[in-house]
């Protein structure tokens, strides 16, 4: 018979990421976005909001220096898929991205979890009360009618 398990708060991980980290849900204050370089045609608009808001989220604290010639290869990557999209340039992305955590999935293989606000948590308690789903009234019950 196999022995039994440890209570799970006693029992320690040995598989435990060394990449697991919380990140500030509001966006890092103190990290610099650096600019796109210069780009023969320039940029599309949707790489430009790409860019920005990939700087503005909270997985922007976690990139280092290096990070950042990875991160202007996908840019062009992104370009070039708005400018002419094909499967090859998706897939491509898809995979260049994963490294970065920029998709929830990502982020759970990284074990990044996003710190939430105690506002946030607030107005889902209030928007939660005040749904108030309403149970239909009580019926008989329709399986009594067969015993009689």
């Amino acid at each position: 018979m196999p022995q039994r398990k440890k209570h799970p708060g006693t029992r320690a991980r040995r598989n435990t990421a060394s990449t697991a980290a919380v990140l500030a849900g509001d966006g890092p204050d103190a990290v610099i976005r650096p600019d796109l370089p210069d780009r023969d045609g320039g940029w599309h608009a949707q790489t430009v909001a790409w860019w920005d808001d990939m700087w503005a989220s909270p997985m922007a604290g976690e990139y280092i220096d290096a990070d950042k010639h990875a991160l202007y290869m996908l840019a062009v990557l992104i370009d070039d898929f708005w400018l002419e999209p094909s499967q090859k340039l998706a897939a491509e992305i898809r995979l260049q991205r994963a490294a970065f955590g920029l998709t929830p999935y990502d982020r759970r293989r990284l074990e990044w979890t996003i710190e939430t606000t105690e506002e946030a948590k607030e107005r889902g308690d209030r928007r939660r009360q005040n749904a108030g789903v309403q149970q239909p009234p009580e019926a008989a019950d329709p399986r009594l009618a067969l015993v009689k």
